[in-house]
């Protein structure tokens, strides 16, 4: 089967790729089961230095992975450099780190000997979303390396030489045959990976929709599974925020990377004392940045990755608008583009509303105004969602008693959510479950054996 990229600014096609048949994935599986009992057995110094050796093949190659990100999905140049550069220091994190987190913990008990031993476990299968192309891999790639795991990426299907371009970075750096390779499959095949038993776990971050159905398939097969899902995040403005702060980090975190980010803030709850002000200055800012060529330096908002998705997310506009909320900034599709949504604010959104119960995987605000700080909780922790929220206040220790309360993987006070390698990072409710990143990410796929000695 011919699939083909279209770029998301030109709306031309860019690129055709065929996907695997039976025989291309069985060689892959074989490959991979092959690949593990050597890998496992390398010595962790031998894994980091080959971690090392990739995050140097990433920092070389950055002008190619930068080039296929910005045609294949719509990055901004400038975001793009910085994913692969965030991708690299991970690797070199690892490197580092990686030997701390396995060593054996010793726990005292009534016997000579008792302690707990980490082991991996043999071949993960990933399937890895659009949006942020590489890091979304290299967040899940660097700790199953080390762990001393072996690899399948399923990778999103509108940016294939993303994958293929990762494929060539970790052989590049040295990394083993056998121990990652792509996988150019459709769901169905997916599905039939997931089953083989040569595949012991599967890590997912995308849909709610691909969530339920990779983690029954996973559940079905009693296979191990990390679930990174949507999210709708609280970003909670109390009535002594710093409002210069908070509107540029407002800004930046739902505009950036065009608004495709399961962490950025969507849901803008206001107490009412500063509800004019900070939305009077936030509408001023959003209409700065500059919808255009992802490619051009002087762009600050890229298209969306997919006209289907731009359409989906203007008919959720206009169903909010339909319910009552106002459009302050922006609100209809960027004429004469392919996929270009401006930067979009919409003020008194309220319950019943797309805007407040669903998520805007797009440059889309949502202003929801509340009387005082209880309210604001309440509001905040009002959605099926989990991922993570921010609250703003001068008042840090007011702001971490709010964060402890809500109800998300990762709350932050004066500072937008982000995912950093030194914290473990996922979500709660429907937003998935399981941590990448930090000591909890590398131990998600890895046998946590207690050694007993009497």
């Amino acid at each position: 089967m011919t699939v083909e990229i279209v770029n998301p600014t030109t709306g031309r096609v860019d690129y055709r790729h065929e996907l695997l048949d039976k025989a291309g994935i069985e060689q892959r599986l074989q490959a991979a089961a092959g690949a593990f009992p050597a890998w496992s057995a390398t010595s962790l110094q031998e894994r980091a230095a080959v971690l090392r050796a990739i995050g140097a093949q990433l920092r070389e190659r950055k002008d190619d992975i930068q080039g296929a990100m910005t045609r294949e999905m719509g990055k901004l140049k400038v975001e793009a450099l910085a994913e692969v550069e965030k991708c690299a220091a991970a690797c070199e994190y690892y490197a580092d780190h990686a030997a701390d987190y396995l060593k054996p913990q010793l726990i005292d008990t009534e016997a000579q000997r008792s302690y707990v031993r980490y082991e991996p476990i043999g071949c993960v299968f990933a399937v890895m979303p659009w949006n942020f192309p590489i890091w979304q891999v290299f967040r899940f790639l660097a700790p199953a390396f080390m762990a001393g795991n072996v690899a399948l990426l399923k990778h999103a299907s509108n940016v294939p030489q993303c994958a293929d371009l990762i494929n060539e970075v970790v052989r590049a750096g040295g990394l083993p045959d056998g121990v990652f390779d792509v996988l150019h499959i459709d769901n169905d095949q997916a599905a039939d990976v997931l089953r083989d038993r040569r595949v012991k776990a599967v890590t997912l971050t995308g849909s709610e929709r691909a969530g339920r159905s990779i983690a029954a398939n996973a559940g079905d097969q009693l296979k191990k599974c990390v679930m990174e899902l949507g999210g709708s995040d609280a970003f909670v403005v109390l009535d002594d925020a710093d409002l210069d702060k908070a509107i540029d980090a407002a800004v930046k975190s739902r505009f950036d990377n065009s608004g495709q980010t399961c962490i950025a803030a969507k849901r803008f709850i206001v107490v009412e004392a500063v509800a004019d002000a900070f939305t009077e200055r936030f509408v001023a800012a959003a209409g700065e940045r500059r919808y255009g060529d992802p490619a051009d330096a002087r762009t600050t908002l890229a298209p969306m990755a997919r006209a289907d998705l731009r359409d989906e997310l203007h008919k959720q506009v206009q169903a909010s608008v339909a319910k009552g909320a106002r459009v302050l900034a922006g609100g209809e599709p960027v004429d004469g583009s392919h996929a270009g949504y401006p930067a979009t604010v919409l003020d008194q959104v309220g319950p019943g509303m797309p805007a407040y119960d669903e998520e805007l995987f797009g440059p889309v605000a949502a202003v929801i105004r509340v009387k005082d700080e209880a309210e604001a909780l309440k509001v905040a922790n009002d959605t099926r969602f989990g991922l993570g929220g921010s609250v703003w206040t001068t008042d840090a220790a007011r702001g971490e008693a709010f964060a402890q309360q809500m109800e998300c993987g990762a709350a932050f006070v004066n500072s937008i959510v982000k995912s950093d390698v030194r914290l473990p990072f996922g979500g709660s409710k429907e937003s998935g479950f399981g941590r990448e990143l930090a000591e909890h990410g590398i131990h998600e796929f890895m046998n946590i054996k207690t050694i007993y000695v009497a």
